[in-house]
């Protein structure tokens, strides 16, 4: 099976934007995703609305609330994906949270999602230990269960890095996602942790918003995401976000091409 996550990291650094499916409306989901794409994007991370994303800070909660309230429903992950495929290739991960994928079903999610074309699976609110829960399933469906590690114990990260797959989504600081004016050194003495154990493509996110920050990150780490910066131009710009949005990610792609 042709790999697109392991693709996405072959050509230099990997710039991974965020958006929240559905908000405000699906169809300029789409629309947003493509224009990435055609920006620099070199995978994308899908929001599954939830009404309790426990990692996100307010700027993605809120996006969710207007995602939720516009009537989104699981299965449109299905057909945006779907969608997508019909005009491009690059990796799409799916953000996403326990409950939705159980009150869905694990496996008619899983088989769903991978009929559609979904990629990986990133769940922040299942922990390494119970990753038992749901691996052999996406396994099966060939969704590659993709691992976050955050600046915690030298023993949870190389613990965690050396099971890993796909790409590992590693936290810049503790907490909720967000803008920050300025990031620790924590991130990058855990990718260089991360990467003495393990194989797998590093990419840093939480509270990456400014072209110096991303070509810092950059210097150290295979990839970079960013969402609540993304989200911030769409709530502020609606239905007029596609531009603003592309030239935000052709900024960010420049900035990390080190």
């Amino acid at each position: 099976m042709n790999d697109r996550i392991q693709n996405a990291f072959s050509n230099g650094k990997a710039f991974i934007p965020f958006v929240t499916c559905a908000d405000p409306d699906i169809s300029l989901t789409e629309e947003l995703v493509l224009a990435m794409v055609d920006s620099g994007a070199d995978l994308v991370e899908l929001g599954l609305p939830f009404s309790d994303p426990i990692a996100e800070g307010p700027v993605i909660q809120q996006a969710d609330e207007r995602a939720l309230a516009s009537g989104f429903k699981i299965h449109d992950l299905f057909t945006l994906i779907e969608r997508l495929r019909n005009h491009t290739q690059i990796p799409l991960v799916c953000m996403t949270y326990l409950n939705p994928v159980y009150r869905y079903q694990k496996d008619r999610f899983l088989m769903s999602a991978k009929q559609a074309g979904l990629d990986g699976m990133i769940i922040p609110d299942l922990p390494y230990e119970e990753q038992g829960e749901i691996k052999g399933s996406c396994k099966t469906h060939e969704i590659k269960l993709i691992s976050m590690i955050s600046p915690t114990s030298r023993e949870r990260i190389i613990t965690v890095s050396k099971n890993s797959e796909g790409f590992l989504y590693c936290v810049s600081s503790l907490g909720v996602t967000g803008m920050r004016a300025s990031l620790t050194d924590n991130a990058k003495e855990m990718v260089e942790l991360a990467k003495a154990h393990s194989n797998t493509p590093c990419a840093v996110g939480f509270g990456i918003h400014t072209p110096e920050q991303a070509h810092l990150i950059a210097s150290y780490a295979d990839g970079i995401i960013v969402g609540s910066a993304i989200m911030n131009i769409i709530a502020e710009k609606g239905s007029e976000s596609v531009q603003p949005v592309s030239r935000y990610v052709q900024q960010m792609k420049q900035a990390i091409m080190v």
